[in-house]
């Protein structure tokens, strides 16, 4: 799609464009200057864990009763070797029909939020902690988030990536095991099975209130940061 096309479809939507720009002096990123661990002990992936396999292993999952009613497993996109790893909650309609993680207008916006930082759906690593969609999208149940944060746990090991983005806050309390508020868990850097986490506001939620892009953008300086801080 060339980008005239590009952004008259953003436009129709009622999508404001995100484009890069620089921090004036009153925007600095946000300090990560509190670490959270809310981690567990890490759970051990099999020697012989990879891709396909463990990929094959979601597609034919029945360890819950989602298994009964989805269309297919939802097990993630992009770089297997990526710095970036993107954790939502779960699939949702158009995702369960088309087996890839956040599409249709939340996904375009997620498109546009990566673009505004200089990275591509390709360059980031991109799934949900529940591979199966819940029936009309409601929250993950506990016993299914229990049934599944393995898969997740060992997609995170196979990349090794450099920082997690939880969209959105349920996303979030269930990497953090906490019931602290999305607001409370903003602008700190977390971790997560020794990764940092930083908490952004979901997609879907960004499309409901664009009053709230400007907070999104610090949410990902402070990402960008916590990268940087990884490599120095």
């Amino acid at each position: 799609m060339d980008n005239a096309l590009r952004l008259q479809y953003l436009e129709a939507m009622g999508i404001d464009v995100w484009v890069p720009r620089a921090l004036v002096p009153s925007e600095q990123p946000l300090s990560p200057e509190i670490i959270i661990d809310y981690a567990e002990p890490r759970l051990t992936a099999p020697a012989a864990d990879n891709w396909d396999e463990l990929q094959a292993e979601v597609a034919n999952c029945t360890k819950c009763a989602l298994c009964a009613t989805r269309t297919q497993t939802v097990f993630g996109s992009g770089n297997k070797q990526a710095d970036w790893m993107l954790v939502g909650e779960a699939p949702g309609q158009h995702e369960d029909e088309q087996g890839l993680p956040f599409v249709g207008n939340a996904g375009l916006l997620l498109t546009e939020m990566l673009r505004a930082i200089g990275l591509t759906r390709e360059e980031v690593f991109i799934t949900n902690i529940l591979k199966c969609r819940p029936p009309i999208n409601r929250d993950p149940h506990s016993d299914e988030v229990e049934n599944c944060i393995n898969y997740l746990q060992r997609q995170q090991k196979l990349i090794q990536p450099k920082v997690i983005l939880a969209l959105g806050r349920i996303a979030a309390q269930t990497l953090l095991k906490t019931d602290e508020s999305l607001a409370g868990l903003r602008g700190k850097v977390h971790t997560f099975n020794n990764t940092p986490v930083v908490v952004v506001y979901h997609p879907v939620y960004l499309l409901r209130y664009l009053q709230e892009k400007r907070n999104a953008w610090l949410d990902l300086q402070l990402a960008i940061q916590t990268v940087k801080d990884s490599e120095g």
